[in-house]
């Protein structure tokens, strides 16, 4: 039984550590900087047989 409570309390600790991780990290929609983007078409690197859209 104290295993049974032992996982469920690293379970719940790992999740509140993933979300605040990931808010620390900056995990959001940012804006393209087309400036830093390298000038390239995306058929450039088409290969034969394959459907792009």
């Amino acid at each position: 039984m104290i295993l049974v409570f032992a996982l469920i309390a690293l379970s719940v600790w790992g999740l509140i550590a993933t979300v605040i991780e990931l808010r620390r990290d900056g995990y959001r929609r940012t804006p393209t900087d087309w400036n830093r983007v390298a000038e390239h078409d995306a058929l450039d690197r088409a290969e034969l047989g394959h459907v792009y859209r």
